[in-house]
């Protein structure tokens, strides 16, 4: 009976440990690590206050425009709601450690219903997967739900739930645009149970296709949200570097990578070692799991975004390939007669074998987190101070006219804009292609104009633009040049953190 109890209460204890260590990371500094969380968090606090579908006029020259706009956060957006009373940023961090934790858990899930041995150990190595991975989840962004849905997705493709996986597959499309990779994860399925069980296995793939179908069609944005879909994915298919994204779609070097994330390598080289000496063929979640580590790790390779897949699924591809072998170490039963010469109830002979590879596991969490914890909590101290932009935000929301254009000159700079300052419009913003989509010859005139390229642009802000008033920050040293010798442009605002200039027209 107190064994089952406190299995009862294993989820509940593993929440609370994953919830305690992200938070130690997340709150290491009083700064949100990325500029997203605060769109994410302002946004979701206009839908508490004005709606679920608010008006959305802040980026007019791109393809979030008013007519356009669609939330592709969708139920992201609605989960932050509960985080917006009080404070936006400490409900923006709290939001973070909860959604990580979460995903952690479902994690654990998969290897608890796949009967892993010590799958509550194994889960905890993701505090120690990867440094880089921790930073990631520890952003006020989609991603940690999005690994939460992937980690069930998995499971349900092992157990063909496949009802399951369709109403998984609506609700990921209305949470994340990343709902392709669940797509992906049923293709990799599909090779797995080809390869090993040589049948083609095409169930799970017709029910999550429809399930995203159905979460297109049926949609709070249709039909916005097909175009949008397209246009936004499609470029960062063909060619993510055409344009001058974050830093987030280039790859890690080498050297970066093995800084970062070689827990997450040495799983994922473990589990090649394991098949090895394991000398059986492997079962279809094993060969799923290292189809889709391999997925991800070729991502990974092309955009850092991706290492927060990469580790956790390493990991599970680890566990996967080294879970036959825990199973023949476990405890064998004793004849009765040397049963009753031990001391004791218990019917199992503790040996060595047995115990080593717990302990083993212990140090490999241990030592990843040692590692791992202190590295991203340094990641996050790193991060830009929250009140950035704060004192120029204000500044326009008291002196401009409720509306008015501001021509800011790092499209990056939009979130904390906008957490600060919905009075106002701007250009661009969460990703630049958006612009550029939406007209790209006037895209390619922006950058020209903050690069310092265009003399007199006052002029072209005010009539091509539409905008009264520029912010930039103090490191558009070209731009602020030309704007020193443009009669049109008056400084009216300056602080250690950006300008602003007042667009005069004759």
């Amino acid at each position: 009976m107190q064994k089952r109890t406190l299995a009862n209460f294993s989820p509940l204890i593993l929440f609370l440990v994953f919830f305690v260590g992200m938070a130690v990371i997340q709150f290491a500094s009083p700064d949100m690590p990325d500029n997203d969380g605060f769109y994410h968090i302002k946004l979701a606090y206009l839908m508490r206050t004005e709606g679920l579908k608010p008006d959305f006029p802040y980026l007019p020259l791109s393809i979030l425009n008013p007519e356009e706009f669609y939330d592709h956060h969708f139920l992201f957006h609605v989960a932050l709601i509960p985080f917006t009373f009080g404070d936006l940023r400490i409900g923006a961090k709290w939001a973070a450690v909860i959604f990580s934790a979460l995903a952690f858990l479902a994690i654990w899930y998969l290897f608890h219903r796949q009967r892993v041995p010590f799958s509550w150990l194994w889960a905890l190595a993701l505090l120690g997967i990867s440094d880089a991975f921790l930073y990631r989840m520890s952003i006020t962004r989609a991603q940690s739900l999005s690994l939460g849905v992937l980690a069930l997705g998995f499971l349900w493709l092992l157990e063909g739930r496949y009802w399951r996986l369709a109403m998984l597959s609506f609700i990921y499309v209305w949470l994340y645009d990343a709902f392709p990779l669940l797509i992906a994860l049923g293709v990799l399925h599909l090779v797995a149970v080809a390869l090993i069980e040589h049948r083609l296995e095409t169930r799970p793939l017709i029910f999550i296709g429809a399930g995203i179908l159905l979460g297109m069609l049926i949609n709070p944005y249709f039909p916005v949200n097909i175009s949008f879909s397209i246009q936004h994915m499609l470029p960062k298919l063909t060619d993510a570097t055409s344009v001058r994204v974050g830093n987030e779609w280039y790859p890690y070097d080498t050297g970066q990578l093995l800084d970062n994330s070689l827990p997450s390598l040495i799983a994922f080289a473990s589990g090649i070692l394991a098949l090895g000496i394991a000398g059986r063929k492997m079962d279809v979640r094993t060969a799923m799991g290292l189809l889709a580590a391999l997925l991800f790790g070729l991502m990974l390779f092309q955009a850092r975004r991706f290492v927060e897949y990469f580790p956790p699924f390493a990991l599970i591809f680890a566990v996967f390939a080294w879970a036959p072998l825990l199973i023949d170490l476990k405890p064998v039963d004793l004849p009765q007669d040397e049963t009753d010469s031990l001391r004791g109830p218990s019917p199992y002979l503790l040996d060595l074998r047995s115990i080593l590879p717990a302990v083993v596991i212990l140090v490999f969490v241990f030592a990843g987190a040692f590692m791992s914890i202190p590295a991203a909590q340094e990641s996050i101290r790193n991060s830009k101070d929250y009140e950035l932009y704060a004192g120029a935000s204000e500044w326009l929301v008291q002196n401009t006219p409720a509306g008015s254009r501001v021509f800011q000159t790092d499209w990056d700079d939009f979130p904390r804009l906008f957490y600060y300052n919905t009075h106002n419009t701007y250009l661009a913003g969460l990703d630049p292609t958006y612009m550029q989509l939406y007209d790209s010859a006037l895209y390619d005139l922006w950058v020209d104009i903050t690069h310092g390229d265009v003399e007199g642009s006052s002029k072209i802000v005010a009539s091509d633009f539409g905008a009264g008033y520029v912010h930039t920050d103090l490191n558009h040293e070209d731009f602020l040049d030309q704007a020193a010798q443009d009669s049109g442009y008056k400084e009216v605002y300056r602080d250690d953190q950006a300008v602003i200039f007042e667009v005069i027209t004759p």
